[in-house]
């Protein structure tokens, strides 16, 4: 007699069915996947010129709020208006270097 090997379960092996959309999205990741295995000189490229623009906006980001907040507080009277009692740095009197020899 032969010894049968017990057969696997169909189901758990078949792959669920898929919509084109569905698979697509895994063949691309798949693609990406293997891209990142073995990085091309032109991906590490890419990646690094990504690097040096997206530091380039975070840079003119925060200057771009740094100038906001420092114009409100300029036109509201605020801490960088002088403390707020109407004495700019044009105002005249009391600043740093103020007038005094």
């Amino acid at each position: 007699m032969e010894q049968q090997q017990p057969q696997p379960n169909t189901l758990l092996n078949s792959p669920p069915e898929l919509t084109p959309t569905e698979q697509d999205v895994l063949d691309e990741y798949e693609r990406l996947a293997e891209n990142m295995k073995k990085p091309s000189v032109a991906i590490l490229d890419g990646l690094r010129e990504l690097e040096r623009k997206t530091s380039l906006v975070f840079t003119l980001l925060k200057a771009s709020v740094y100038s906001i907040v420092l114009q409100q507080e300029i036109d509201w009277g605020g801490p960088a208006a002088g403390g707020g009692n109407g004495e700019g740095p044009e105002g005249g009197g009391g600043g740093a270097g103020g007038g005094q020899s």
